[in-house]
């Protein structure tokens, strides 16, 4: 069994090659925009330092920065993974299932963001119901 320790060199060696790529995709990014963006939407164009930010925050926003799969394999395997309502949804019944889905649907019909209680809600707040119009 061959068992290596993460030594500080190898991880300066990591740092240094993460720090490359980044670099070189951000470079990436820095000719495509300036070549399309500009005569496509009429933007501006950008700098080194404007395309390594607009790299990373698309990397944050729409992607992560780990490899491997697809991200909508990710995605599920992340939603599938330690989800207490998807585990219960698993172990009900049909009957159960169906009882779920109605309760579901009457929650959504009656429920707090419905149009019946939010004109409710404005109307005692505002005063703007039929009674205190017919009194004025």
């Amino acid at each position: 069994m061959n068992t290596k320790r993460f030594s500080g060199v190898s991880f300066l060696k990591m740092s240094f090659f993460g720090i490359i790529v980044v670099a070189g995709l951000s470079a990436l990014v820095l000719l495509l925009w300036n070549l399309l963006i500009p005569g496509i939407f009429g933007l501006k164009t950008i700098n080194f330092w404007q395309a390594a930010g607009l790299f990373i925050l698309t990397k944050i926003l729409f992607s992560s920065f780990r490899g491997g799969g697809r991200p909508g394999e990710r995605m599920l395997g992340a939603f599938h993974r330690d989800n207490p309502l998807m585990e219960r949804w698993m172990n009900m019944t049909e009957e159960e299932r169906k009882e779920f889905i109605n309760k579901r649907r009457e929650f959504l019909r009656n429920g707090f963001f419905s149009r019946k209680e939010f004109f409710n809600s404005t109307t005692e707040t505002t005063g703007n119901d039929e009674t205190s119009r017919k009194g004025k």
